[in-house]
């Protein structure tokens, strides 16, 4: 008997082409940002790009190492506290990490590392305080269904926060003061995300 092929789909791995889409034309090198088991790092440098890949948490990074992957680079580290050198990215990315720092600090951090021309990327968790919000959590229930039906699911086994401590709305308020012209999207399945472009010049 054939073994299926484990779940790939999750939450998290849904809007991961919310970021691919959003880097720039042209671009050479990308920091993930709290990468975990490398699932994003993988998609891409499938697309040709050299990715740095960060992370606390060292179980992560033994799985996201044993898997691969061509021009990544994985590296152990704290965010806010890693150095960088004077080294900037064409794009900064992170997927469900904004929530376990202090998340103006967070921002602050990926706009310094992001050359001009090049984007911010964050598909985050926040908590649901609105009507609207709370609404939208009642549809993503059943999609969630939906998409466990037809994929399964593969869990996150990197540590996790919850509830996230700011709201949606705190999130948009926060990326519209710190990075001025961003896109703040409430997505579907539990997420938001937010894209920036750092002005040429």
């Amino acid at each position: 008997m054939v073994t299926p092929p484990a779940p790939t789909w999750n939450h998290n791995t849904h809007y991961h082409r919310v970021l691919l889409d959003g880097v720039p034309p042209g671009a050479r090198d990308v920091l993930d940002v709290g990468c975990g088991d490398g699932a994003l790092a993988r998609d891409l440098a499938a697309r040709g790009l050299a990715v740095t890949a960060l992370d606390l948490d060292g179980p992560a990074l033994q799985r996201a190492r044993a898997q691969g992957g061509d021009g990544i680079e994985f590296v152990q580290g704290d965010f806010l506290r890693h150095d960088f050198g004077d080294r900037e990215f064409d794009a900064v990315l992170s997927i469900a990490v904004l929530h376990h720092m202090d998340a103006e600090v967070a921002l602050l951090r990926m706009r310094d590392l992001v050359r001009p021309g090049g984007v911010v990327g964050v598909i985050g968790l926040a908590r649901s305080r609105r009507a609207g919000d709370l609404l939208l959590d009642l549809v993503a229930v059943v999609a969630h269904r939906w998409h466990v039906t037809r994929r399964g699911y593969a869990e996150v086994l990197a540590p996790t926060v919850w509830p996230p401590p700011l709201s949606y709305s705190a999130m948009r308020r926060i990326a519209r003061q710190l990075l001025p012209g961003a896109t703040f999207r409430r997505r579907l399945l539990w997420r938001y995300s937010l894209i920036w472009r750092r002005p040429d010049g």
